[in-house]
């Protein structure tokens, strides 16, 4: 069994042929979404659009995600995760968001991952929506009803495809709604891995079986990240596998006050790392691939030469999206997999280097392949380098 792009009959906001991502892919029983705005071409201008309150884009974004997946049989009572990225300027209407996705799943509540982003591609987007589903919706490991403490929103955790379990997004804010360290990074990214702890362990597992964890920091805070490697070390791999990992940095988070937030993805299987020899990852609190079940679970990558560790092409975008996807592929035919295996990429690029991002398509078309793998981008403030354009976080899963 092998992926398959989605194709619907009637996808009437744009014309989705030729591009080196998919609308959605799916396999057996499940599917995975690009992430999609409210975006449509307008035939008077000749070009993509986007307009509309964020109640409006919600509805648009949703109808879209869910078009795509009911022509691959799949509805609403399937979808087992949901990621919302909303940009820092629609953050103050994120719940005219949430009241969409409240009416259009009902009494469905699947995981939700909430991810700020300071814009997305088209600048007048508020919001963008990628959705992952199984048939019958997975199982609800841990009900939330109410919101728990260090969660984002009232979210339940998921297991979804393959054992993964999804858990909502975690925020350094307390049961009572304060946020809990201000000013330090460290306490608040240990009080964030000890929440995600709490929510894995009433799921029956621990943060041994964490396959990701991606975090969302500022700018601010790059001079001291690399304080919270004791905190991970302290915390991940008890089963001999470090998560993969990636870091983002935002303008502004969740809270005026949170300097992380992070996202968490565990598996019921047992965890296998996948190394080409890079011994950088030897002293490292995370690893480039984690098999578990029939999926690959990757780091985020950049442009980092891997033996020298020294950042590559500094600004110039196209070179260093070679070099990046360049390693996916590497880490990929280490794994025995190829490009067609890829279940989704996202992308996080630089504000300062959006106007050359078009430069990563052709790279994506002479380096991937159909059926191009579900894809979802957004602009950041930054990278943890600051030489680094652009970081890739990849998924691939083994034929069945």
């Amino acid at each position: 069994m092998t992926l398959s792009a989605i194709r619907p009959e009637s996808f009437p906001w744009f014309p989705y042929d030729g591009f080196t991502f998919c609308l959605g892919l799916s396999e057996g029983d499940a599917a995975w979404t690009s992430g999609h705005t409210s975006a449509a071409f307008d035939a008077a201008v000749g070009k993509m659009t986007v307009s509309g309150t964020m109640e409006q884009q919600a509805r648009t974004a949703y109808e879209k995600v869910l078009t795509i997946l009911a022509a691959a049989g799949f509805g609403p009572a399937d979808v087992t995760r949901v990621t919302e990225n909303v940009t820092v300027a629609g953050l103050d209407d994120y719940a005219a968001a949430e009241a969409v996705r409240a009416e259009v799943f009902g009494a469905h509540r699947p995981s939700v991952r909430t991810v700020v982003v300071d814009r997305l591609v088209r600048r007048t987007a508020l919001l963008e929506v990628e959705l992952h589903a199984v048939a019958g919706g997975g199982q609800v490991r841990v009900a939330s009803e109410k919101r728990a403490a260090g969660t984002w929103r009232a979210s339940p955790v998921r297991e979804g495809h393959d054992g993964a379990v999804y858990l909502p997004t975690i925020v350094p804010v307390d049961a009572g709604g304060e946020v809990v360290h201000q000013g330090d990074l460290v306490g608040q990214y240990a009080y964030c891995l000890d929440r995600a702890g709490d929510l894995l362990a009433a799921a029956g597992l621990s943060l041994d079986a964490a396959v990701t964890t991606y975090d969302y920091t500022t700018p601010a805070t790059r001079d001291v990240y690399r304080r919270t490697h004791r905190v991970r070390a302290e915390r991940l791999g008890g089963a001999g596998v470090f998560p993969g990992a990636g870091g983002i940095l935002m303008s502004r988070l969740h809270h005026p006050d949170a300097l992380v937030a992070l996202d968490v993805t565990a598996s019921r299987h047992p965890l296998e790392l996948v190394n080409p020899g890079w011994s950088r990852y030897d002293s490292l609190t995370y690893s480039p691939g984690v098999k578990a079940g029939r999926t690959l679970y990757m780091s985020g990558f950049a442009a980092l030469d891997m033996e020298t560790q020294a950042a590559l092409h500094p600004g110039d975008i196209g070179a260093q999206a070679e070099v990046t996807f360049g390693s996916i592929l590497e880490l990929l035919a280490h794994a025995g997999l190829g490009p067609a295996d890829l279940v989704e990429t996202t992308e996080y690029c630089v504000a300062s280097a959006l106007p050359d991002y078009r430069a990563v398509a052709g790279v994506r078309e002479r380096l991937l392949s159909p059926p191009w793998p579900a894809s979802t981008g957004a602009i950041c403030a930054a990278l943890l380098r600051p030489e680094f354009l652009i970081e890739v976080f990849p998924t691939a899963v083994y034929p069945a």
